[in-house]
């Protein structure tokens, strides 16, 4: 469940860290959910199920269910292991400041992945 995100990057201290200088909220879309993610100084704070009415985010980062699933699987096949993968493929929607992404890309890969470990997807 997407609610992990936040103990598992939390727990990370060489990515908290690397986020360190990192605030924001972005909107990840699985399928048809939306959740908002709140990331504060490198931390993540706060990981919200939708719908929202008006919901407020930098960016945000939309996908299929099915994408996400072969993304999060213990071991995702070539174009489905990355985000730039997904977004290069037209998998995977990057919309709002992409600025925010793509200064802190690692931190946002790395972060993600996270949810790779066990295989668990929304």
């Amino acid at each position: 469940m997407m609610e992990d995100l936040k103990d598992r990057v939390n727990a990370d201290t060489n990515l908290v860290r690397r986020g360190r200088f990192l605030s924001t909220t972005f909107l990840l879309e699985i399928g048809a959910t939306a959740w908002l993610i709140t990331i504060a100084d490198g931390r993540v704070a706060a990981v919200t199920r939708g719908p929202f009415v008006m919901p407020s985010w930098s960016f945000a980062l939309r996908a299929s269910e099915e994408e996400w699933t072969k993304f999060w699987s213990a071991k995702p096949q070539p174009g489905s292991h990355d985000l730039m993968a997904l977004i290069k493929r037209r998998t995977l929607k990057a919309e709002g400041n992409l600025q925010v992404f793509m200064a802190n890309l690692r931190y946002f890969k790395e972060a993600l992945v996270k949810m790779r470990a066990s295989g668990v997807a929304a």
